[in-house]
């Protein structure tokens, strides 16, 4: 099987796929007709190329945008002989079990990672990746539903089971309050013996207060400028763009505030921002106040703070050590939503706070009713 994908040129161009005339998707049977087509596409391709291109702006979603795409498309027309447009609920039915078991060339070790001929799994996709390659793959046909480009989304039809059914369960992926002490208490022994250490250590203890105390994403922790923060009737805020461009305002504390000052005084900026200056809230590695750090940057220093606190752990607390060797950027925002929720905060400040479209999912953070019930239900005996 030949795999004839290139890599695109630029977000704008998003995809390069070389598919058969009569695999392209003109004649689909799920196109739409008699509609008025919102998109200037004639073909599956082009389609896909224009909804990718809405996520221009964010390189993380279009990468992973992107790939959802070209496997499917390349699916469709190669082992179904379908273009996209013509696939119903059976066929992703088929799709759904190709996930989870991608055979030959789909996924040939030794196939390169990059360039026309790659391999497109790296092996099985787990249930929860599965889950989340078809909710790609589902916003994508209801996009070109609403484009007036398809008919209908078939996996609008797809029941709720497994990991998409178990949604309201407890959040498990934070950190419990004596594990955030114990990670904040590590950082605080790290060397500081050269300039460099020095810098790594203001850096990286500004930078994981900053992701829990305001629950930021990596992306916007690492996009943020120092001139975000502001007051408000004598209250600091900080102004967040989040996922497709969103905004939003979280409220700082008075003692993140107090941290915001000792990063900015140790690179010999002013205590407090300016409303029109153009220095980043974390600054890059070599600590340039006009350079931002990376998304990756943040998630290796937030994963390398998570391995020391987890190395000083190792003998006396082997679960929490290997809790913290699991744990990731994410967990931070996880545990800010926890913590506040357990700290009695209005569930629908901690929606605010959390950007959640929906209050049912800020609902998956409250822990406290479930410990008040095991504790009450379980009567442990008394120790003598």
């Amino acid at each position: 099987m030949s795999l004839p994908v290139t890599a695109p040129e630029s977000p704008d161009i998003a995809l390069s796929l070389a598919l058969p005339a009569a695999l392209d998707g003109r004649a689909g049977t799920n196109r739409a007709r008699g509609g008025h087509l919102q998109i200037a596409a004639d073909s599956d391709v082009e389609a896909v190329r224009l909804w990718l291109a809405e996520y221009a702006g964010s390189p993380h979603t279009l990468r992973s945008y992107r790939r959802e795409a070209v496997r499917l498309l390349l699916w469709a027309t190669r082992a179904l002989g379908k273009p996209l447009s013509s696939l119903t609920r059976e066929d992703f039915l088929l799709y759904e079990q190709f996930l989870a078991a991608p055979t030959g060339d789909w996924a040939d070790p030794t196939r390169p990672r990059r360039g026309g001929t790659r391999r497109l799994f790296d092996g099985p996709l787990s249930e929860r990746s599965r889950h989340q390659a078809l909710g790609i793959v589902s916003g994508l046909l209801s996009y070109l539903v609403s484009a007036g480009y398809l008919a209908g989304n078939p996996l609008a039809l797809r029941r709720r089971t497994g990991a998409a059914a178990r949604r309201t369960r407890r959040i498990e992926r934070y950190l419990d309050h004596a594990l955030w002490d114990h990670v904040l208490a590590s950082v605080e022994q790290w060397p500081r013996i050269t300039a460099r250490d020095h810098q790594h250590y203001e850096r990286s203890r500004w930078l994981i207060r900053l992701l829990y105390q305001t629950g930021l994403r990596v992306s916007e922790a690492a996009n943020a400028k120092a001139a975000d923060f502001y007051q408000r009737r004598g209250k600091w805020w900080l102004h967040v763009v989040g996922k497709g461009g969103a905004e939003g305002e979280v409220p700082v504390s008075v003692a993140l505030m107090a941290d915001l000052a000792r990063y900015r005084v140790f690179h010999g900026l002013a205590p407090m921002p300016s409303g029109n200056e153009t220095a980043a809230a974390v600054m890059s590695v070599a600590g340039d106040p006009c350079r931002h750090l990376t998304p990756a940057a943040v998630y290796l220093i937030v994963k390398e703070v998570f391995r020391r606190a987890a190395d000083m752990l190792e003998t006396g607390d082997v679960a929490g050590a290997e809790t913290l060797r699991r744990a990731s950027t994410h967990w931070l925002r996880h545990s800010a939503a926890s913590h506040q929720a357990d700290a009695g905060t209005d569930l629908r400040f901690i929606q605010k706070n959390m950007r959640h479209a929906s209050i049912q999912t800020t609902g998956i953070y409250l822990h406290a009713e479930d410990d008040q019930r095991h504790t009450d239900t379980v009567r442990e005996p008394e120790q003598n």
